[in-house]
């Protein structure tokens, strides 16, 4: 939201009450007008209301349009190719490289882009298993991004805990910013564009929220072989003697389904890690949250 008015939000009265000590400027952000820090659902809800990104639905859940982007576009996802991961990265139709080059001024066009504006911070954590699990960052345009967010990934459970978080990867998600094809090398307006040397992903020209879920999986599917972890995208239950079940299978073809066994409980139904230590969940449940 570019704010030039200045005109105070329900919550920014709270904006950095869980506010990390590891700051934004970090990432090259600076002269916003206002970062909102990890809000609670409830502030988050206020924020989607007042800047009118969304509705609120008679039963409480928040329908928001994502424009002309319904789905994920993946003609549109790249990765930076550079000295510390080509070798590990299949390149090809699908891992397109991009160059170090242009990554760096498409960033810095959109670092310009966002001066005078609001964004939306949720620290959080990616992958139950604390052995392997990943420090992230979401940095958002849009309030109800940050609640998407919020939603999907596994949270801090101390104010201390979000004062102390440094992430190892951010995401950062700008819709209302287009590339432009002619000075930034992408084919079109919309890019994802993940740099594993910057720890680094950018999003821009679309406001379809699996683009952010999807590049930290991606993300995933790189790091966690190196450590011997599988990733994998399936469902996954439990029985009452231990004994774990995954359920693999394209979208819509029944993982969700299978996975919410009334007699199993549910370990996650999209994405998960198999380690040495077992099977867990790389988000904060059930991606369909209808359980």
């Amino acid at each position: 939201m570019n704010n030039i008015l200045n005109i105070k939000t329900p919550a920014q009265g709270e904006a950095q009450a869980l506010k990390s000590d590891y700051g934004l400027d970090n990432h090259g952000l600076s002269h916003l007008r206002m970062s909102y820090w990890n809000l609670p659902t409830e502030a988050l809800y206020e924020e989607i209301a007042f800047r009118g990104e969304a509705r609120i639905t008679h039963m409480g859940a928040v329908v928001a349009n994502t424009g002309a982007h319904t789905a994920r576009s993946a003609g549109d996802k790249f990765v930076v190719r550079e000295a510390s991961t080509e070798g590990h990265i299949w390149w090809g139709e699908y891992n397109r490289p991009f160059s170090t080059d242009k990554f760096n001024d498409l960033f810095n066009r959109l670092q310009g882009f966002l001066q005078g504006r609001d964004v939306f911070v949720q620290d959080c954590y990616a992958g139950a298993d604390r052995d392997y699990r990943m420090p992230i960052r979401i940095v958002t345009e849009l309030a109800w991004h940050s609640h998407f967010a919020r939603n999907m990934f596994i949270l801090p459970e101390t104010n201390e805990e979000y004062r102390r978080h440094v992430p190892e990867f951010t995401v950062l998600c700008v819709p209302s910013f287009k590339g432009i094809p002619q000075i930034d090398g992408t084919p079109a307006n919309t890019f994802i564009v993940l740099n594993f040397a910057a720890k680094l992903c950018i999003i821009g020209n679309t406001a379809y929220a699996g683009e952010i879920k999807k590049s930290i999986f991606t993300i995933l599917n790189y790091l966690l072989p190196l450590d011997g972890v599988m990733p994998m995208h399936c469902s996954a239950n439990i029985g009452e003697g231990g004994d774990t079940a995954i359920f693999f299978g394209l979208s819509g073809t029944g993982k969700t389904t299978l996975s919410a066994d009334p007699h199993r409980r549910l370990i996650g139904d999209d994405e998960h890690g198999w380690s040495d230590g077992g099977v867990c969940n790389f988000e904060g449940g059930c991606y369909a949250k209808v359980i």
